[in-house]
């Protein structure tokens, strides 16, 4: 006996657990009040853009979760919170995944499969990836979309990774060069300043000079007034 009703749109059996079967559905997100005893979550094929954290947190019996097909962008850290221990497969395929947290899939068990999304190939997703099982059928359909290095696009993220390739490395170089501009900025905007302080320090000096060459001499001053007591 299940802990909740099957929801509405899906369809529901019972087979040692309930198969909760939404594909197809125009579903634009994870239905509510789902059984409690649900062992297959069937989702695929639908509008769903966004995974929230503890979305399966009840579903403690889980072991198949297929969110193939879907419009997903973004999935939370601690979304598979309270099923890590029970599930045994996980299908994101066919989504628009591009990017994931570091600890999405903290602790999780499971087989993944993450073929066919827009991956941006990156230190992150390289640790995303550094300690999850990939699902061996479809590890090499998980390619680089784009990446911080354009020669790796359109190759498989598992065969870049195995050749030596370290995305993290590439990332620290890209902050040391950016640190390297800011600071060479920085500098030619001092030494800027301190170039137009000289100019300007100078030309009034010259102009100060000019000035002071153009008020009478004092021996001039002087000879014009003994020139003057003389007479008197």
């Amino acid at each position: 006996m299940t802990a909740y009703a099957c929801p509405k749109i899906c369809h529901c059996t019972d087979r040692n657990g309930v198969v909760v079967q939404c594909t197809s559905q125009n579903l634009e997100n994870i239905p509510l009040n789902l059984p409690k005893d649900t062992v297959v979550l069937l989702l695929s094929s639908n509008r769903i853009r966004h995974i929230p954290k503890e979305t399966f947190t009840e579903l403690h019996r889980l072991r198949e979760l297929d969110l193939s097909h879907n419009a997903i962008e973004s999935v939370e850290v601690g979304a598979f919170q309270g099923i890590s221990d029970s599930l045994r497969t996980l299908d994101l395929s066919n989504n628009h995944l591009s990017s994931l947290p570091k600890d999405t899939f903290a602790k999780l068990h499971a087989r993944v499969r993450l073929s066919h999304n827009p991956w941006h190939c990156e230190c992150s997703l390289q640790e995303v990836l550094r300690e999850l099982r990939l699902d061996p059928e479809t590890v090499n359909e998980v390619s680089c979309s784009t990446s911080v290095q354009e020669e790796y696009v359109g190759r498989p993220v598992i065969q870049v990774l195995d050749s030596g390739i370290n995305f993290c490395n590439f990332h620290h170089k890209t902050t040391d060069v950016a640190m390297f501009v800011a600071m060479f900025c920085w500098f030619s905007m001092v030494t800027a300043y301190i170039v137009y302080y000289i100019k300007h320090n100078q030309e009034d000096a010259r102009r100060h000079m000019e000035y002071l060459k153009s008020l009478p001499s004092t021996s001039h001053v002087s000879k014009d007034y003994d020139t003057a007591s003389s007479m008197f």
